[in-house]
């Protein structure tokens, strides 16, 4: 049957416009969401999230603190929202799933956690977005770096203060060395020790520390409190990407340049412009690499802001000591 009323024709003419224009809006508003966040939860819970399109499809990753960062399952981008299921631990007991959507142009979502029995726990965030990293690596030969500064006076904890308030504090000066004493010995993520941080925070710089792991034993350095450093023996079961001079998860080492266990080694870790440089005992291992986002057990995940110096004291007992860092100069 034709529709010859010219006034039903024009009104269909002016839904069927404004269905089309909502299309492109809520495209246009779905493209927003690909890109890097930081994001700020409620709980205080470090979080990150990477959104890009992968064979038309979106592909997301996001880590809540020392969880995997993905891909996570259960995809959905309808208009200016975004939905998945973040993969977890096999032997976990609930489920936790993620909504993200922008309002006004700004990020705003939740992380959604079931217990399994019917209770779930909403945490709100925000998020801020990341610019993209450089085109090209920077120019080491042209950074102007300052004169080194001393992070640890060899004396006391001045300038440092433990991290989490409500875990126990093993870290201490003895002998002019900084030492984290703890019972664990296992490799598990967290533990019911204290991490430990310099107060003031920082750009970019080159960090110059030394540190004495017992065989078998693990710890950490994080640059700006984002991106681990592996601290462990040359034999230790943690090798490759995990290993020995590696940024742990993300950057894999051209060799094993540790030493045996209880020996004094070195870091010469260089940060410009959010690629990395690796020296590990005097060997080159990791030459000015691209950093893609904060790696697991991270606490600041924006890189645009100032973080601090972060030595892991919740895994088992390590000692650093000679820590110094000269800042980049900037024009």
């Amino acid at each position: 049957m034709h529709n010859n009323n010219p006034i039903a024709v024009r009104s269909i003419l002016l839904i069927l416009l404004a269905a089309f224009a909502s299309s492109l809006h809520a495209d246009t508003r779905a493209d927003d969401l690909f890109g890097d966040w930081s994001l700020q939860l409620d709980s205080a819970t470090p979080a990150w999230m990477s959104v890009r399109q992968t064979d038309g499809q979106p592909e997301v990753r996001f880590r809540l603190y020392v969880g995997s960062d993905g891909p996570h399952p259960d995809v959905s981008l309808l208009q200016n929202t975004l939905r998945f299921t973040l993969k977890q631990n096999r032997n976990a007991a609930g489920r936790t799933s993620v909504e993200a959507n922008l309002v006004d142009g700004q990020l705003q979502g939740a992380v959604f956690t079931s217990d399994g029995n019917g209770t779930v726990i909403r945490d709100p965030f925000r998020g801020i977005r990341i610019p993209p990293l450089p085109d090209t690596p920077p120019d080491l030969s042209a950074v102007r770096f300052g004169e080194p500064i001393a992070l640890f006076n060899g004396h006391d904890l001045t300038g440092w203060r433990p991290h989490e308030s409500d875990k126990k504090n093993g870290w201490s000066v003895q002998d002019g060395v900084l030492t984290n004493t703890t019972p664990k010995t296992d490799f598990s993520a967290t533990g019911a020790y204290a991490n430990l941080r310099t107060i003031e925070t920082f750009a970019d710089f080159r960090l110059h520390i030394e540190f004495l792991i017992e065989s078998d034993r693990n710890s950490g350095i994080y640059l700006r409190g984002m991106y681990e450093a592996q601290v462990v023996d040359r034999d230790s079961r943690m090798q490759g990407i995990q290993g020995p001079g590696a940024i742990f998860g993300q950057i894999e080492p051209t060799e094993n340049a540790g030493l045996p266990g209880g020996q004094w080694q070195t870091y010469d870790l260089t940060l410009v412009d959010r690629h990395i440089t690796v020296v590990l005992n005097g060997t080159k291992v990791i030459d000015n690499q691209p950093l893609t986002g904060p790696t697991a057990g991270a606490v600041f995940t924006n890189p645009a802001a100032p973080g601090p110096i972060y030595l892991q004291g919740d895994h088992t007992s390590v000692r650093y000591r000679n820590i110094s860092l000269a800042p980049v100069h900037r024009d």
